[in-house]
């Protein structure tokens, strides 16, 4: 295939044997600084990763088109391991893993996995459709030739995922309310390509621009959920004005110190006349 043809191990310049050691080696290495130098579910999760790319999505790209699926889910599974690397500076480490990856905090993580998740499906759908024919006589089954209708269809329809999925991002408290805005505009335009990629059958240059609408698409909308990442601006207006997060920290304390003594006081005095009530 032209995409793959100048590889090292196609062009012969390693052997197989040569290639599987190296791929071993760099598996366990990497593997292992992530258990060491992270934490363990993180490595957990890159090895997991590995064993799916390798021992399920390669092999499945001659048997059936969920391949497609399945590396949708490989590529997904990075930004969770980062959100989980970084939660791990902060868990307690009572739970362990249900902590990182189910606790109260671990919904962003799983959010940009579903995003990078969901991008695939027209950055791919769109590439795929360009080399249609080689993948065809590779013998590699994707629905860029095996179902052309459903390829468009599929692309749209995981474009549009973009949208309640950046929703989220603001719902749960990961970006601010400005992201719903912005995120809007960089959204409407990949799943206004993926539209014309589906309705045109990917001809008259619809799939040239619904890849390139991909390749912007997701660095644009990291940028943008970094920008609008809850409380940053506030932060920053604070240091503006001679303020820290330190002292707003001890302030929210202070008031919720004074809380729990109104809450005992409260309960001090009530007390005397519960008894005399029972």
């Amino acid at each position: 295939m032209s995409r793959t043809r100048n590889r090292v191990l196609v062009r012969g310049l390693i052997g197989r044997r040569g290639a599987l050691v190296f791929a071993v080696l760099a598996g366990l290495g990497g593997v292992g600084g992530l258990w060491f130098g992270v934490n363990p579910t993180v490595a957990f999760l890159g090895g997991f990763n590995i064993g799916l790319y390798a021992g399920v999505y390669t092999p499945l790209k001659r048997v059936s088109v969920l391949n497609t699926w399945v590396g949708a889910v490989v590529g997904g599974i990075p930004p969770l391991m980062g959100w989980t690397a970084a939660a791990g500076q902060s868990a307690t480490g009572e739970e362990g893993w249900r902590e990182l990856l189910f606790g109260e905090e671990s919904i962003g993580g799983w959010l940009l996995a579903a995003l990078l998740f969901a991008w695939q499906f027209p950055h791919f759908n769109a590439l795929s459709w360009t080399i249609r024919e080689e993948y065809k006589q590779a013998g590699y089954r994707m629905l860029a030739w095996t179902n052309p209708r459903m390829n468009g269809r599929v692309a749209f329809r995981y474009a549009l995922w973009s949208f309640p999925i950046c929703g989220a991002l603001w719902w749960f408290g990961i970006t601010d309310q400005g992201f719903l805005v912005t995120s809007s505009v960089v959204n409407t335009w990949i799943v206004r390509e993926a539209w014309r990629f589906w309705r045109k059958d990917g001809q008259r240059g619809s799939a040239r621009n619904l890849f390139w609408a991909g390749v912007w698409h997701l660095p644009v909308l990291m940028v943008l959920a970094m920008a609008h990442k809850q409380g940053l601006w506030e932060g920053v207006w604070q240091r503006v004005n001679g303020e820290t997060p330190e002292e707003k920290w001890m302030e929210e304390e202070r008031e919720e110190e004074m809380d729990l003594n109104k809450d005992r006081d409260i309960r001090r005095v009530l007390r005397p006349h519960a008894k005399a009530i029972s």
